[in-house]
């Protein structure tokens, strides 16, 4: 009688909405680590060093960022690299922290749409 072969459960990716990715990025430790990791994969002892937080706190971040699907991570060796997903999100951030104090559309947020420009009578 053969051992019967179990294989890993099946993980289906859901596919990432602006709504999760906005609402990951609604706190500025999360924000924080994105900027970190747009410079490349950092490990967690790297961001702890850098952000000046506790373990559990970015612990969390990291968490709430990889299931937004912001991040992935990767083991190399005994450590977890974390890697930007959604290098858009670095940009955009970019572009409203340069925005205009005078309401100028800056080059990177001067998308209109013609549609609803003006206002139909």
């Amino acid at each position: 009688m053969q051992a019967a072969v179990v294989s890993p459960p099946v993980v289906q990716k859901q596919p990432i909405t602006a709504d999760q990715v906005f609402k990951a990025l609604g706190h500025p430790a999360r924000t924080a680590i994105v900027k970190k990791l747009e410079t490349g994969d950092q490990c967690v002892c790297e961001l702890l060093k850098d952000l000046g937080l506790g373990w559990s706190s970015v612990s969390r971040h990291l968490s709430v960022l990889k299931e937004a699907g912001v991040v992935t991570d990767e083991r190399r060796g005994m450590q977890i690299f974390y890697h930007l997903n959604l290098p858009c999100v670095t940009r955009f951030i970019h572009c409203l922290e340069s925005s205009d104090p005078d309401d100028t559309p800056l080059p990177c947020c001067a998308f209109q749409n013609k549609s609803s420009a003006s206002p139909q009578s």
